[in-house]
């Protein structure tokens, strides 16, 4: 064992190092650490170095817009969703310009690395992907290499009351809980969900079918899970004649009562509860769908300790508001949630295989989770207006998901999907998927399934701006900034009454957005703001970091205002690997 250096020692080291005009400043600050490492407890591995992430040190990531992908929603409030082709480490670092702190809900399916390759990394040393195979001699560093990049960006995107789900295999499970819980906090884990995602198999090493996978959940702060709001208190753990939702008072038949003859159906698992001949509903077919949104109603298999066969009436009792009161030092209990996944409820795998055969009439992708495990997870949030961020989107199940969830309780959440288009699956599977939910589709049965019309969708590509700073080059990242501007603003209607080639106008319902490209547009900008109502966010392109806030002086009380390009690099500065370019003085004063 080698003798512990002294701090003398280390000291002299230190100064040497600094003294060495043959070693780089990222050099010297290795060699930094090096000396000041302690032993410690955690996950330890080999860093490999990621061609995406290199790129990132002469390259700024952007999104541009693919109009003619764009789906308008039926309505002019239906939320916006989007859908980011492209590399998802590059996506993550332009969204922390657009979306840091914003995020409600984060849930991703990575690659498991399982060694049967599915998982790839092109390292900055090779033109192609390196598919990791389970001999491979770096494969757990490698992938804990990836995901760790990804998971710190993903991290600063959430609210202070943000959760993140990460789907999981047992071959990268126990590092992935030790990273993160050195990323997001030990204290700050959730729980572990255990998910039944296929039948037993009989052909297996060691006789055993390894047939759970697994949900690791962890918070940057204050989440805390509940269940669509329920109260914990209930009249009674069993059914009484008072949960009924049979008329037992008068057995009016179905010739009496028509209306109330018909077949419940469950919104979160599509089963169904036939009327009986002789005693029908106490709702009828009309009533029952807002009973089902105002959550009057509890369904078999809502609560465990619910012992009923039927669709019951949810019924509280007055006194256990006080008790409530009591126990928990509030009234407004809820349900908590249970880490137990009942999997004919979740549904498996081969659920999720089934409604993509569905939808293409084919199957088209390996292993898709079910949109009942996805929405389970985004119920957590207790929140029907969230923003849901899935960054290893896949075969899309996750946008689905929210518009059904949507549809179900007429909610307003928004969801983000990336996913690069390797095999064209961005095209050809994640958007295409979505696109059939939203303007219906023919099943594989030949009927005909009505679309999830009121949702917008919009897609965009990452593409680049050159890191080194010049004049040219900061316009035109701030040219290159327009479709960012919208996606954080969720503004996308353009006024091109008001727009002109100096400066571009949108408008949403509650705010305007302008964009100015040319400074010296400004007192045009100002005549159209003061003739608007609304307030308005401004984005003006200046050399600094001040957005020519001293001509914007008489409307300063109707404005937000922004410099561009600077407000943007500042947001990504610390995301950013280090460069070697010129400083940004010399390279200020290039003539380009």
């Amino acid at each position: 064992m080698p003798t512990p250096i002294s701090q003398d020692a280390k000291k002299s080291l230190q100064d040497k190092i600094q003294q060495c005009d043959t070693l780089s400043h990222e050099e010297k600050s290795t060699l930094y650490g090096l000396l000041s490492e302690r032993k410690r407890y955690g996950l330890v591995w080999e860093d490999k170095p990621e061609q995406a992430y290199e790129q990132l040190r002469t390259q700024i990531p952007v999104f541009t817009e693919v109009p003619e992908r764009r789906i308008m929603g039926s309505s002019a409030d239906a939320p916006n969703h989007i859908l980011i082709e492209g590399d998802n480490l590059h996506a993550l670092t332009a969204m922390q310009y657009t979306h840091a702190g914003k995020v409600d809900v984060i849930y991703i399916d990575p690659p498991y690395n399982t060694g049967n390759k599915d998982f790839s990394y092109q390292d900055s040393f090779k033109d192609e992907p390196d598919w990791i195979g389970r001999e491979h001699l770096f494969r757990h560093s490698t992938w804990l290499s990836f995901m760790e990049k990804r998971l710190k960006l993903a991290k600063t995107l959430l609210k202070e009351t943000g959760v993140i789900f990460i789907s999981i295999d047992d071959n990268e499970q126990a590092q992935l809980k030790i990273l993160c819980d050195k990323l997001f906090a030990e204290n700050n884990f959730i729980g572990m969900f255990p998910w039944r995602s296929r039948t037993a198999k009989a052909d297996v090493p060691f006789g055993v079918s390894v047939d759970v996978e697994w949900v690791l959940a962890y918070t940057v702060g204050s989440f805390i899970a509940g269940r669509d709001g329920e109260r914990k208190y209930f009249k009674t753990d069993d059914c009484t004649d008072r949960w009924r939702l049979q008329d037992s008072t008068t057995n009016k038949s179905k010739n009496e009562r028509p209306n109330s003859f018909f077949t419940m159906v469950n919104p979160r698992n599509n089963a169904e509860y036939p009327a009986d001949e002789n005693r029908t509903w106490c709702v009828t077919v009309e009533t029952f769908p807002s009973y089902v949104k105002q959550k009057k109603i509890v369904f078999p298999g809502d609560y465990p300790f619910l012992k009923i066969k039927r669709p019951a009436f949810r019924v509280f009792e007055q006194e256990d508001k006080s008790k409530a009161k009591q126990k928990f030092g509030t009234d407004d209990i809820q349900m908590s949630v249970s880490t137990y996944l009942d999997d004919k409820t979740i549904g498996r795998t081969e659920t999720g295989t089934q409604e993509l055969r569905a939808i293409f009439n084919q199957t088209i992708f390996g292993y898709p989770k079910p949109t009942t495990l996805i929405k389970f997870f985004i119920n957590t949030c207790r929140n029907d207006s969230a923003l849901i961020l899935d960054f290893f989107a896949g075969s899309g199940t996750t946008l689905h998901a929210t518009m059904a969830l949507n549809a179900e309780d007429g909610g307003k959440r928004q969801c983000i999907l990336v996913t690069n288009n390797e095999n064209e699956i961005c095209e050809k599977v994640t958007y295409e998927r979505n696109k059939r939910v939203i303007q219906g589709y023919t099943n594989s049965k030949g009927e005909q399934v009505p679309g999830l019309t009121d949702n917008s969708l919009r897609y965009y590509r990452t593409e680049f701006v050159t890191r080194e700073i010049s004049l040219r080059n900061r316009f035109e990242l701030t040219r290159k900034t327009l479709d960012l501007l919208c996606v954080k603003e969720d503004c996308y209607t353009p006024r091109n009454d008001l727009s002109c080639q100096e400066f571009q106008v949108f408008e949403a319902t509650a705010f305007m957005l302008f964009l100015v490209l040319n400074p010296d547009s400004i007192d045009d900008v100002i005549q159209v703001i003061a003739s608007q109502t609304k307030r308005c966010k401004v984005y003006v392109h200046s050399p600094d970091a001040d957005p020519f806030s001293m001509d914007f002086d008489e409307i300063c009380d109707k404005i937000e205002l922004h410099a561009l390009p600077d407000s943007f690099h500042r947001a990504l500065r610390e995301f950013l690997p280090d460069t070697n370019t010129d400083s940004v003085e010399t390279a200020e004063n290039q003539d380009d």
